[in-house]
């Protein structure tokens, strides 16, 4: 997130930057006493076994936090994250690499305020759907657009 990007940078279609993530065992046992999810299928291999598992898993919730924070981070410091909503999917393992990606679905005014509606969903290694959902944001209306010569964000490189 080094640019802002602004409501009028979105159309219908667009990408959300994707992000990729790479938990650890150790990061699921800070989630488990952050959030209090304690179940030994997140942190005992042997139980994760015992239970069909390949092994431990991680936390469906983290995956909703990683599309949350996917989120925040592609509508910049003056953008904010509206409503986010997910259904897990599947299981992701920790060691493997989660993409959370995004879509443009709409964008309105309402209130006064500027609204875009995406589609997302993380991914495993093997680019199935772990996790999907809808996250609503709202962006600045960058007043000064014209004047300092923008042109859409996805024309940088």
């Amino acid at each position: 997130m080094s640019i802002q990007l602004y409501y009028q940078d979105v159309r219908k279609g667009d990408e959300v930057t994707p992000l990729v993530k790479e938990p650890t065992p150790r990061q699921l046992v800070m989630w488990a006493g952050a959030v209090g999810d304690y179940m030994p299928i997140h942190y005992d291999q042997d139980y994760a076994r015992s239970r069909g598992l390949k092994g431990i898993i991680v936390h469906g919730q983290l995956v909703g936090a990683f599309l949350g924070q996917l989120m925040t981070d592609w509508v910049g410091k003056q953008g904010s994250l509206s409503k986010l909503s997910c259904s897990y999917k599947g299981m992701n393992y920790p060691g493997e690499k989660i993409t959370l990606r995004g879509k443009v679905l709409r964008k309105y005014v309402r209130g006064g305020e500027n609204f875009v509606e995406c589609g997302v969903w993380a991914e495993n290694p093997e680019g199935e759907k772990t996790a999907s959902g809808t996250a609503t944001v709202v962006l600045p209306y960058g007043d000064d657009y014209k004047r300092k010569g923008r042109t859409r964000r996805w024309a940088r490189g």
